[in-house]
């Protein structure tokens, strides 16, 4: 837990004559939207723990600047990626606890009803910069109102030991699944095998679990919210994982968000997916050995499957505020302070681009052409997919999303626990709970 108040930061003189034309407890964007912060106001903020520790140094540093020029003291909560979740249902059932929740995918279709409603600040912040991607106005919109604030995205791409992937006969990523599969089996022949999470990984795990389903055909729902996973397009992307997985590194099966990034950084896997936490970590490392290994590190997207195009989802993070804070004006003040431009781009670059914008104006951020590693991160919002895919977002998706429905599918039939039309079966079954007709 961290905690801020006015006297934690010291005031240049730019910000004191700022704060004084604001009375000292408001904050006014220059665009003139503005929220008067209540008399006392106090926030507590809950957050997933940060993976790249750029990400977390400039969210306090900028949290700091906020708390000093309005007067609202912060208090911020970091969870783990998997605890967030939950939480956040806590808070939305009982009607209590933190003001702001920054959570993922689509969760606050989940309990709209519990939420601010923030299609002024959507509007706003849309109309000053550059406008937000479709797919981050389909997680943060229910019925035309914005019920939550896309922060970023997440991205996940390929990370992978360039030295490796040549030694095994290869001169890059192939383009596409057959490729990809050859790769696999030629990096497992050499010693140097890849690894993808199938254990409850909010992120890693969804996202390559959905890539895989969806580049073959399948998908969880059609256009109507009507269940077919239960299809020839799934049973052959099934098919396809199961073989994937005997090129995998023992244990993925028991893999969380943080288990490939050591998995990889220890030399266990040459190829997984993952966002640029991996190389951060090299390149930062105090071990002359891995440093090294930094250099070898390349990035790239995800095969094409039998679709043709590409099919890939990525973790998209939303600031949820609810509806029982005692300072609803406060919440909105530091959303707003957050994704302005003096405090977006210093945080996206201090976090070497972990997080990509939801904003399309903040593509041009230097962070993703000052190392060409970096620039394959950039362009989350702008092909990914929703985890719906190719059903409405709401209730039903966000609930199929957090019961790891695809990922546990995926799971059963690489590791043979089940056949793919058992797998694709039981699937089925669990998702017809949510979808009802």
């Amino acid at each position: 837990m961290t905690r801020f108040t006015r006297r934690d930061f010291l005031m240049t003189t730019a910000t004191v004559s700022a704060a004084s034309a604001l009375g000292g407890n408001a904050f006014a964007a220059p665009a003139g939207l503005r929220y008067t912060p209540e008399k006392g106001a106090k926030l507590r903020v809950l957050r997933w723990k940060r993976f790249v520790q750029g990400d977390e140094d400039m969210w306090i540093a900028n949290t700091k600047k906020f708390t000093q020029l309005t007067g609202v003291d912060v208090r911020i909560d970091n969870e783990g990626w998997e605890d967030v979740r939950p939480k956040a249902a806590v808070a939305a059932n009982i009607g209590s606890g933190p003001d702001i929740i920054i959570g993922w995918f689509d969760d606050p279709h989940q309990y709209p009803d519990k939420l601010t409603d923030l299609t002024d600040l959507a509007g706003y912040l849309g109309n000053k910069h550059g406008g937000w991607y479709d797919v981050c106005k389909r997680y943060g919109t229910r019925n035309g109102k914005w019920i939550a604030l896309p922060l970023g995205i997440v991205g996940n791409a390929l990370v992978y030991r360039e030295s490796h992937v040549k030694a095994a006969g290869f001169d890059a990523i192939p383009k596409d699944t057959a490729g990809f599969l050859k790769l696999c089996q030629a990096l497992k022949a050499k010693g140097t095998p890849c690894g993808f999470a199938l254990g409850k990984a909010v992120g890693d795990g969804n996202n390559w679990a959905h890539w895989l389903l969806w580049s073959h055909g399948g998908k969880l729902v059609d256009a109507k919210g009507n269940v077919v996973v239960n299809s020839p397009e799934t049973i052959a992307a099934l098919e396809y994982a199961k073989q994937l997985y005997e090129t995998f590194v023992p244990g993925t099966l028991s893999w969380q968000d943080p288990s490939n990034n050591k998995a990889f950084i220890d030399g266990q896997v040459s190829l997984t997916a993952n966002g640029i936490s991996v190389y951060y970590s090299a390149k930062n490392s105090q071990d002359p050995k891995v440093q090294e290994m930094a250099k070898d590190i390349q990035h790239a997207r995800f095969p094409i499957g039998p679709v043709g195009k590409p099919t890939e989802l990525m973790q998209i993070t939303q600031m949820m505020q609810f509806k029982y804070s005692k300072f609803p004006n406060a919440a909105k003040a530091y959303m707003q302070f957050m994704m302005e431009p003096e405090q977006y781009n210093p945080w996206m670059k201090a976090a070497i681009g972990y997080v990509s914008q939801p904003l399309k104006a903040y593509e041009a951020n230097t962070i993703w052409t000052e190392d060409p590693k970096h620039t394959v991160y950039r362009d989350g919002g702008s092909i990914m997919l929703d985890n719906g895919h190719e059903g409405p977002l709401g209730l039903a998706s966000a609930a199929a999303m957090a019961d790891y429905i695809v990922l546990d599918m995926m799971a059963e039939a690489a590791s043979g626990s089940k056949t793919p039309k058992e797998a694709a079966a039981r699937a089925a079954t669990r998702a017809e709970r949510y979808y009802k007709v």
